[in-house]
This record gives C-alpha cells, structure tokens and sequence, in this order.
C-alpha cells in the first residue's frame, strides 16, 4: 500500500489544536517551542489560550498550523513512524511549507518565519474590503474558470483552489466575485456563497506578496526533501530546491490545483492519505475525489496513540 502524507491549509485552526498533543509528548512541545523562539513571541500561548480572531489573522493562523502539523508528525515518529514510509507529501497552499519541514527541506524555525512573512504579505497586498474569495459547490474547475472569466468585466477574478470535483474556490476584486457568485447560480451551482477570508488569495492581485516571498525565500536554505513534494501550481511531484524555491512564489499567485494533486498521487499507486494537523478537510476532499483511497487522521493523542493499531 503506498501511503501519503498530507498537510492542512488555512480554515482548519482552532484555539487549544495541538495542546495535548504538546502535552502528551516533548517531541510535539519541543516543535511549538522552535516555532516560539523563531518568531520571538509565544505564538503557543495564542494557539492554546487565546482569541480565535486573533488566531485567525493570516500572519498567525499560517504559523500555527504550520506549527500543529509538525507536532503531530513528530509525535507519530515517536510512535516508530518514519517521514519516508510516505511515498509523497503534499500540503494545501501553507501546508506546502508544513510537508517541506516534514521532509527535512525546511528548518521549522525557517518555515515559522517564511509563514509569518507569507502571512502579513498576503493581508497587505490588498486593502480590507477590496478583495473576496468564494466557494462555488456543484460546479467543475472547467465550468468554474469560465464564471470567474465571464465575471471579471476587466477586474480580476480568477480560479484560486479546485479543491474536489464539485468544490472551486474563486478569488478577486469583490465586486468581480460577487458576479461570480450570480454567475454560478444561474449556471446550476448547489450553492456559491462569501467565504469569511481576509484577503482574495491565489489570484493576480497577490502579486506583492509573491514578490515579498521571492525576496524571503531567496535568504533560506532550502535542501531536497527526503520524500517527493507534489506541488500545489503543478500537481505533480517535484525535489530540486531551485524549482521548489520557485513554486513557493508562483503558488501566492497561482491556482491551488488539489483536486488534480491528488489525482495524480493515485496515478501512482497512492491508495492511503494521512492527513497530518488540525481539522479533517483535507481528508473529506480527498473521499470526494479518490473514492476507493483511505484516508487516516492525525490531530490528537488518541490519534497518534492508534497509529499501530
């Protein structure tokens, strides 16, 4: 059986995820720790105790998360599982940076500060209000991408996420995504509704933020990773850290292609996906998409405790 790891992207975070686990295990403290002392504040204290529209800012939610999948990963290999059982890793959009410390390609320190970067850079490259994003359910990517062109009128509004068959997610200028979401409904979508992000990621107008990226990610030592990263603007396999390098900034401005990622895995004899960190998202896209795969979750002690079982 040839196994994936995979890792969550923003939406999954929860005020306490990963606590236990930190508690359960010094592996899984000793990552919220290095994550603590990178940033040089107790992002931990925020993840456990504090205020979840605090936690929800993109420049903590990406850390965080981040922070709860590298903990989880290291409480399963303290359970006797090995990162390279995994015949590929993948990550849904800051998750890339999750599987690329998970695979020796990223210091966790590195990632924590790429993260927080990546974060404060997608937030400012558009002003509050000018931007939205929007999930069209009941729609394919082909008949997706053609409402947010048809909606675009001479704004932006691009295809930001094919996360499943019937799940697309669109991002641009408001007014644009607005259209699109009328758009949708009258092309027959189940629902096409708002989503309560803080910025339209994964389209044009992030533009400054991959610049912002390119210039961070130019300082960091980035090694291969010990498995394959099947890349998010790609969705297949990639190990150059040159070409990683610059997938990380295209992927602020491109499409998160997941539901063609994960296709491609099962092209490969993928028929296990682990799904490692907080929420269980990942795990429900990926029944929608491989129907015959199973997927495993990893968020919790009881969790990591059941690896063997």
């Amino acid at each position: 059986m040839s196994r994936a790891f995979v890792f969550p992207g923003q939406g999954a975070q929860t005020i306490g995820m990963g606590k236990a686990l930190a508690e359960a295990c010094p592996e899984a403290k000793a990552v919220y720790d290095a994550v603590d002392d990178a940033l040089g504040e107790k992002l931990s204290a925020r993840v456990w105790d504090g205020d979840i529209a605090e936690l929800t800012l993109t420049a903590n939610a990406q850390p965080a998360l981040m922070a709860t999948s590298l903990a989880a990963l290291r409480a399963l290999e303290a359970e006797g599982v090995v990162v390279t059982d995994a015949g590929f890793v993948a990550g849904h959009s800051l998750g890339e940076y999750s599987a690329l410390a998970a695979v020796g390609a990223l210091e966790i320190g590195d990632a924590a500060r790429l993260l927080r970067i990546r974060g404060r850079a997608m937030q400012e490259a558009v002003p509050v209000g000018e931007g939205a994003m929007a999930a069209l359910l009941g729609l394919d990517f082909a008949t997706a991408s053609e409402v947010a062109r048809e909606a675009a009128e001479g704004e932006v509004c691009q295809a930001a996420n094919d996360n499943d068959p019937a799940q697309v997610v669109v991002s641009g200028h408001k007014a644009a995504v607005e259209r699109a979401v009328g758009i949708a409904k009258a092309r027959g979508a189940k629902r096409a509704l708002l989503l309560p992000v803080s910025a339209p990621f994964h389209c044009a107008l992030m533009q400054p933020a991959a610049e912002a990226m390119q210039a961070a990610l130019a300082d960091v030592s980035l090694r291969a990773p010990l498995v394959p990263l099947v890349a998010n603007v790609r969705a297949e396999a990639v190990s150059d850290p040159d070409e990683i390098r610059a997938l990380l900034v295209a992927q602020v401005t491109g499409s998160v292609r997941w539901r063609e990622s994960v296709e491609w895995m099962v092209g490969q004899g993928v028929t296990e996906f682990w799904e490692i960190g907080a929420g269980k998202a990942l795990s429900g896209m990926i029944k929608r998409i491989a129907r015959g795969s199973t997927t495993r979750n990893f968020a919790t002690p009881e969790d990591v405790a059941a690896v063997n079982a």
